[in-house]
């Protein structure tokens, strides 16, 4: 004898295949909430992926906190990083000069390439603290003496710039004299030789940055020994509010205090919204799933009228009858969640590879670096999120058997008998 409750007993009987139009809805039911799991699984893990690296890759190059004097530069910088620095939250305090310029390169041979980029002016002292930009030089050295800059590897390669060539900066200050002065001796550029190219990970930096030292910086914006801003990085990336009104309490308010999340505040937002949206779309499979569901219990229902009378003029109660109808859904439903489950951790285990194989097949790049910042498809796995997904799918397999049980568990005998 099973040692089952003979509900579920009979239910798993049931649900034993046949070739039965009954059995093919049940089986469509099983794929549809495999499908339904396994693309939320997967959706959504990429999504966490992306906003996880974003945070990163922008943290990694960007600081938490960035302390700017209102309509003037920082002078005095080391006294000032001094008195923030022993705030204790503060990890690192580091001086950077960031302004747009224009660069040319200076080939022996061919044609002149122009791009346009943003120059930080580092302290190499401070900034090891604060990014890793020193981490992450693949061509040359991170050496910043002298008439030297480190550029971006998109940069680099689409103006074909190597380590060891002569790249001219057009400053705007320089543009400006161009502009108010018709001398001839006016020298509207300064040359720099490329001492090492950096891949942070991120795309957008690697196209748009240039790095220089603090002194070059200065040179190029005449700002003498004063700097643009003071980049702060926390223990606690997200204490960016309690910090700031610490610090402002200490700076007064001839200083403004921006927290990384202002300048990415759209792009993350956005990844939020998607990753919420995306969600509730892709669930709407598994809500059709549940719908095969109920079909195919309505039509058991039908067909077992017989046997429900049956059961019930033995002694079977409401009760048991319900949960007899309920076990088939929600089996169905834990084969689909479990096979879901199994499906989409599978893909995400091997997305990456997946994606090369398409991009092969296709011819082209299903996943470019210019618009999604990654080489690589991210994808973070959050436990929460899984639970939400499986519980939800078997929360919905369950409700669709609800109503065809329900309408079972009614059947007085008498008219179930009758019926046949």
């Amino acid at each position: 004898m099973s040692r089952l409750p003979f509900e579920l007993f009979l239910a798993l009987r049931y649900l034993r295949p046949k070739r039965t139009f009954v059995s093919v809805i049940t089986l469509i039911s099983v794929i549809g909430v495999m499908l339904g799991v396994a693309v939320l699984i997967i959706v959504i893990s990429v999504m966490s992926g992306f906003d996880k690296q974003l945070r990163d890759k922008i943290l990694g190059l960007n600081a938490h906190l960035r302390i700017m004097k209102i309509e003037s530069t920082i002078a005095d910088y080391p006294t000032l990083i001094r008195s923030i620095s022993s705030n204790r939250n503060v990890r690192a305090v580091a001086p950077a000069i960031v302004s747009q310029v224009m660069i040319q390169t200076e080939p022996e041979f061919g044609r002149q390439h122009t791009a346009a980029p943003w120059v930080r002016g580092i302290d190499p002292r401070y900034e090891t603290n604060i990014s890793m930009l020193h981490t992450s030089i693949f061509a040359g050295s991170f050496d910043l003496d002298g008439r030297t800059v480190l550029l971006g590897s998109v940069l680099a390669r689409e103006i074909g710039a190597h380590v060891g060539d002569h790249v001219a900066v057009y400053s705007p200050t320089n543009l400006e004299k161009m502009a108010k002065e018709h001398a001839k001796e006016v020298k509207l550029a300064e040359d720099y030789t490329v001492s090492g190219i950096f891949d942070v990970g991120f795309s957008e930096y690697n196209a748009n940055f240039v790095i220089t030292s603090l002194e070059n910086a200065q040179d190029l914006f005449v700002m003498d020994d004063t700097v643009g801003a003071l980049l702060v990085m926390l223990d606690d990336p997200f204490k960016t509010e309690t910090v700031s009104n610490e610090l402002q309490q200490v700076l007064g308010p001839s200083y403004e205090i921006r927290p990384w999340s202002d300048d990415s505040s759209g792009l993350l937002g956005a990844l939020v919204v998607e990753k919420k949206v995306m969600f509730i779309i892709l669930f709407f499979i598994m809500i059709v799933a549940a719908f095969s569901i109920m079909n195919s219990l309505i039509t058991f229902v039908v067909q077992k009228t017989r046997e429900i009378g049956m059961l019930k003029a033995l002694g079977g109660t409401q009760g048991q009858v319900l949960w007899l109808f309920l076990s088939q859904s929600l089996t169905v439903g834990i084969a689909g969640v479990v096979t879901g489950f199994a499906l989409g951790m599978l893909a995400v285990a091997y997305r990456n590879e997946f994606l090369h194989v398409m991009n092969r097949l296709t011819g082209f790049e299903l996943f470019p670096a210019k618009i999604y910042y990654f080489s690589e498809l991210p994808a973070l796995i959050l436990p929460g999120d899984i639970i939400l997904i499986c519980g939800s799918a078997l929360v919905i397999c369950v409700l669709a058997g609800l109503a065809p049980a329900w309408r079972a568990a009614r059947l007085e005998p008498v008219e179930a008998l009758r019926h046949e």
